[in-house]
């Protein structure tokens, strides 16, 4: 099945790539190349480009084609690039390892790996900002900024950091006793539940894929008079729910059972560092069941969208090695 998905998906994913390297050589005719060298060896580290098919097929499941959704998918992209970037870090997830080949800050150094992913960050609102009516820019910027700001992706990092102990509790000292500040909600007392973990992990891993499919059906309808469709986000929203949590049970359990042959990166980094993680809540069997369920609710919001790709991606999702 996985090997007939991604067949699928290659004209897309090709399509994809030409759009990145176009709009990184327009947006870069005037940047330092040390600088553009640094944001394009991330960005064009190999990958499915996930993502930016997420926005596509949104797009054409409400309506639209791959064409109307490109900046959209491309904007995802480097909004995703620029967080494992940042995430690869010393001061993060300390990393030296990703998609195959060395992280930015190995390769450039930690002050240019911050910069390329600033910039990054940067050029996919000004790419939406660009190329698209102003409704369809107003909804996807405020969409994207959402998905992957304070409430969103970077709060879902903050919470994960917190859940190792690795912010305290008063983050602002100079601004007097603990007691001026409410602790962060997980400090002090670990993640204890399931519904805690996945707190984490909607924020950090789902808030960026629900915005993909939701700037693919912006994309595909925000032009129109009548506005944007509720029905196709409120699949979109469902789908990304479960697709995101998915995504992350899998991700956690490659990082017990794969190799980094297989994931491109390092692996048995979670319980290196005593991180909680699906398979050490649950275990590996309940893990995979996790994983099967969340991969059939997927499936099914799929198919109140329309859109047997989104679906037969579900399906992969929770059979992958990498």
């Amino acid at each position: 099945m996985s090997g007939d998905v991604w067949d699928e998906m290659r004209g897309r994913q090709e399509r994809v790539e030409a759009a990145l390297r176009d709009l990184l050589a327009s947006a870069t005719t005037d940047t330092p190349p040390a600088l553009a060298g640094a944001m394009g060896y991330s960005l064009f580290a190999p990958g499915k480009r996930l993502r930016p098919l997420l926005a596509i097929l949104a797009c054409e499941a409400a309506g639209g084609t791959a064409q109307r959704a490109m900046p959209a998918a491309c904007a995802v992209e480097m909004v995703h690039t620029y967080s494992l970037i940042h995430d690869d870090l010393p001061a993060m997830d300390d990393d030296d390892l990703r998609r195959g080949q060395p992280t930015c800050h190995k390769k450039f150094g930690e002050a240019l790996a911050i910069l390329a992913g600033d910039a990054l960050l940067t050029l996919a609102f000004e790419i939406i900002g660009r190329s698209y009516g102003p409704r369809t820019a107003a909804v996807s910027c405020v969409e994207l900024a959402t998905g992957a700001g304070a409430a969103g992706m970077v709060g879902g990092q903050v919470l994960d950091l917190e859940a190792e102990g690795r912010i305290g509790p008063n983050p602002f000292p100079e601004k007097g006793g603990e007691e001026d500040i409410p602790p962060p909600s997980f400090i002090g007392k670990g993640v204890v539940g399931l519904g805690s973990l996945e707190t984490i992990h909607r924020r950090k891993t789902g808030a960026l894929i629900r915005s993909a499919l939701r700037l693919g059906v912006y994309a595909a309808q925000g032009e129109r008079d009548d506005g944007v469709s509720p029905d196709a986000l409120s699949h979109a929203d469902a789908y990304a729910a479960a697709f995101g949590l998915a995504f992350q049970v899998t991700d956690d359990l490659l990082d017990v059972e794969g190799t980094a042959d297989k994931t491109g990166k390092r692996v048995g980094k979670d319980a290196a560092r005593g991180k909680l993680t699906y398979p050490g809540l649950l275990g590996i069997e309940e893990s995979r069941r996790r994983a099967a369920a969340l991969g059939r609710e997927a499936v099914a919001a799929a198919g109140r969208l329309g859109s047997d790709q989104l679906a037969r991606l579900a399906e992969y999702l929770v059979s992958r090695e990498r």
